[in-house]
């Protein structure tokens, strides 16, 4: 869905005003230049001054503004004071949640929403680390025997459980092995719990000029999709 019609955007200068909370609002004066031509993906909350419901989930908004700064523009628009825009995107209820990614509409949720759900809305449109693979796309990749997972944690947790046909290599030792993970059957993949650790590794090694690819999300993202797991 294309966004259409006349909102402004040529003419005055600046940012969005700033709302409570530090969350700026767009108008139809700057909803183009704000929300159409952002180089990055812009999570637009539709919202009204006596919307009660909207008012209790500010703190999750304002703390995924926070975290996804630099990534994900996050800005308001109220309904009654920008009944254009409102109207043009057929809003019928707030809070109701967009996501507006190329100069298009990409996703939208109404109702209230947790921080997590707004993530997840975005997160197909942030760009991705060098060599990260989603739990799917591993999974799709380990009958193949073209990667290897390597499992970083201590040989404690790998003995719990581990991603089948993993080889233990814990992360304080990879540095000093690279040779031995390089001479895997199959590209190394490595992983950890959640996939914090293992993501700074790859992007260390990649600044040496030895890309390593690894799982976003970890083993949590791994066993949150389901996926099978070797256990003693």
């Amino acid at each position: 869905m294309t966004i259409l019609g006349g909102f402004g955007g040529a003419g005055g200068g600046g940012e969005a005003a700033k709302g409570k909370g530090g969350i700026p609002y767009v108008t139809e004066r700057d909803f183009e230049r704000e929300v159409l031509r952002s180089e990055v993906p812009v999570m637009l909350q539709f919202t009204a001054d006596w919307c009660q419901p909207c008012k209790a989930i500010a703190p999750e908004v304002e703390a995924f503004a926070r975290e996804m700064e630099g990534k994900v523009k996050v800005v308001k628009v109220d309904i009654d004071k920008s009944p254009v825009i409102a109207q043009q995107l057929r809003i019928q209820s707030v809070p109701t949640f967009m996501v507006v990614a190329e100069g298009r509409i990409q996703d939208a949720v109404v109702g209230a929403i947790r921080k997590k759900k707004m993530q997840e809305l975005v997160e197909p449109f942030l760009p991705r680390a060098a060599g990260a693979l989603k739990a799917a796309e591993l999974a799709q990749l380990l009958p193949t025997g073209q990667v290897v997972p390597v499992d970083t944690r201590d040989a404690a947790a790998f003995g719990r459980a581990h991603l089948p046909h993993a080889v233990s290599l814990p992360l304080e030792e990879i540095e000093g092995r690279l040779a031995e993970l390089h001479m895997l059957q199959g590209q190394p993949v490595l992983y950890c719990r959640s996939g914090d650790k293992t993501k700074d590794l790859a992007e260390r090694l990649a600044e040496q000029g030895l890309p390593v690819a690894f799982l976003e999300g970890g083993l949590l993202a791994w066993e949150s999709e389901g996926l099978p797991v070797e256990r003693p």
